[in-house]
């Protein structure tokens, strides 16, 4: 055998090797409890993402009963650090930016977000999980879609898993909110 021989045998196994690697982390990051991750029943996330659809006023009911989604904010973002939502937000950096009149990268410009139509910023090509959404960016629906962007808006684009810790969400949206000429007021 020659030595291009054993480079391309050598590239192959390699090859492989990454590939198993990267599949067995996408794996974990998709579904963490089937990957022998968190551990527990993935039944009970499914719960959790339906009762955080349940319209308000009415009574929760079987698989409806579990707990929803994540804990309310309003009462962090009035003393939310903005410098320490700035450090989070670089973890949003690679796709998104926060300048004014900042151009798109893989996600949307945030600039003026909080307050905005949901899927309104002219030339984005948004997902149509988020198209689909009413409404605009309130607090309380920036929580909710941090929390887990994949199950807010089941079929979007975003692969970021979220930000599980409230002051970290309360902290991005204060900064966020701070990337406005005219910031939304905050909730009482």
């Amino acid at each position: 055998m020659n030595s291009m021989t054993l480079n391309k045998i050598a590239a192959a196994v390699l090859l492989a090797g990454v590939v198993a690697m990267t599949s067995g982390l996408v794996t974990r990051l998709i579904h963490p409890a089937a990957a022998g991750g968190h551990g527990g029943d993935h039944h009970g996330e499914e719960k959790r993402v339906l009762a955080a659809y349940v319209q308000e006023g009415e009574p929760a009911t079987g698989a409806e009963a579990a707990p929803a989604g994540p804990e309310p904010i309003a009462g962090l973002l009035a003393s939310a650090d903005i410098a320490a939502g700035e450090k989070v937000f670089k973890k949003c950096m690679a796709c998104h930016t926060v300048d004014k009149g900042g151009a798109d990268k893989i996600g949307p410009a945030l600039y003026g977000v909080v307050g905005n139509d949901i899927a309104s910023h002219g030339g984005f090509a948004y997902s149509g999980a988020l198209t689909e959404l009413p409404g605009n960016w309130t607090y309380a629906e920036l929580n909710a879609f941090l929390y887990k962007p994949k199950d807010y808006a089941k079929g979007t684009k975003m692969t970021f898993a979220g930000l599980r810790k409230a002051t970290d969400r309360a902290a991005i949206i204060a900064y966020l909110r701070a990337q406005d000429d005219a910031p939304e007021a905050l909730p009482e």
